[in-house]
């Protein structure tokens, strides 16, 4: 890892630390007093460890332990806040940017077990987060709005006046727990499920200089939401809820993205292709982009139908009620293209009317077979690429394997 790189890892690190510790920062004296101010931190906070949820874990931990007044303190600190998770975490961090710093001048075929490893770790860190980092940070913001421990300053929203000392007396924090936990879990699994689409997309990405380009589009979002964050908790929030509403309006992308980023990963680590066989009748693949009122990426089956067509057949979100597509193109049109990280089902000129996991690489032929495909299988992709050089460089066929 460079110099460059190292330096914008520790300054989107400190930075992040900052905007997390913003519900905490509310009990202090000179802090925004007003009922609502715990509750505009904690919205930062969780849309920026939904960014990223292992450097946002990380730094939120070592924001917190580097912020104890003593050791008792940072003995009673949750246990994302010592040094047991948040080293590791952070050295995690900085080996997946060091990876992302060569990523550029590797061959893909080298980097890509490793993009498959950090998307399992974004799963996990993001399981993680949403289980106990971001319940226990609502938490801290609900309890900072109705009441605080003793020596703390906070803002109790407690009724006043004789007539209502009885009213007053009830305490109302554990409606506010249920009311804020829901919607902070919610608003992380909308973030986290749309920068979690941006590890997909580098996951399937031929071209290192790509892949350097998301992610830097991503830690800039990281490094807005914290400046602001740390220049008003307000302003951060607002732009916190701004990312929330385009994470809303993209999540059926980012979630189909996230199923197939998942079967991705699930057929890579247990090597499926070597104990897998395409049925006779119906095998779950993934919709491409000519597959018409189809979106892209979509998970279902398919099916050939009695009459000689074929047919997709798909849930949306994956429990909606079923519905049944027919390829607009004939079976003499297709051909199955074999790629190098998976393959495809293309029409003659190549587009992806299907797309086909992992498991299928290496049964391409039987694939075709079975649905009785015309065109047979064909290279694509960074393979049609590296034939095409071999028969330009040493007079190899171009349709000669890889």
């Amino acid at each position: 890892m460079n110099v460059k790189t190292l330096s914008r890892l520790l300054v989107v690190a400190f930075a992040l630390a900052q905007p997390c510790g913003a519900s905490a920062a509310a009990a202090e004296p000179a802090a925004d007093r007003s009922p609502a101010a715990p509750l505009a931190g904690a919205i930062s906070t969780v849309t920026g460890i939904a960014v990223s949820p292992l450097l946002g874990t990380g730094a939120y931990g070592a924001y917190r332990w580097a912020t104890a007044h003593d050791q008792k303190e940072k003995d009673a600190l949750p246990w994302y806040a010592h040094w047991a998770f948040f080293g590791p975490a952070l050295l995690l961090v900085g080996a997946c940017a060091a990876k992302d710093s060569f990523g550029a001048v590797i061959p893909p075929g080298l980097k890509k077990p490793f993009d498959v490893m950090e998307l399992v770790e974004n799963k996990l860190s993001g399981l993680v987060a949403a289980g106990a980092v971001v319940p226990l940070t609502m938490a801290a913001a609900s309890k900072l709005i109705v009441g605080a421990a003793p020596g703390q300053a906070t803002v109790h929203w407690v009724p006043s006046g004789l007539a209502m000392l009885h009213f007053g007396a009830i305490n109302l924090s554990w409606l506010l727990d249920i009311l804020t936990i829901p919607f902070g879990v919610a608003m992380f699994a909308l973030v986290w499920m749309a920068s979690h689409a941006i590890n997909v997309l580098i996951l399937i990405s031929p071209w290192g200089a790509i892949d350097a380009a998301l992610k830097g589009a991503r830690t800039a979002l990281l490094g807005l939401l914290t400046l602001t964050a740390t220049i008003n908790p307000w302003l951060g929030a607002v732009l916190s809820l701004l990312v929330i509403v385009v994470a809303y309006f993209v999540a059926g992308w980012a979630f189909r993205l996230t199923v197939f980023g998942s079967v991705f990963c699930w057929d890579f680590f247990t090597l499926r292709k070597r104990r897998f066989t395409p049925g006779t009748t119906a095998n779950l693949v993934f919709s491409g982009s000519k597959l018409d009122r189809v979106p892209v990426r979509t998970y279902g089956r398919l099916v050939a139908a009695p009459d000689g067509a074929i047919d997709f057949t798909f849930r949306p979100w994956l429990f909606l009620p079923e519905r049944t597509v027919r390829l607009p193109e004939g079976r003499s049109t297709l051909a199955v293209g074999r790629g190098l990280l998976f393959s495809n089902v293309c029409t003659g000129d190549g587009d992806a009317v299907l797309l086909l996991p992992p498991r299928y690489r290496g049964h391409e032929e039987e694939f075709s077979r079975i649905y009785g495909l015309g065109l047979g299988v064909r290279e694509a992709g960074l393979l049609k690429a590296w034939s095409s050089l071999r028969a330009m460089v040493f007079g190899a066929p171009a349709g000669a394997g890889a």
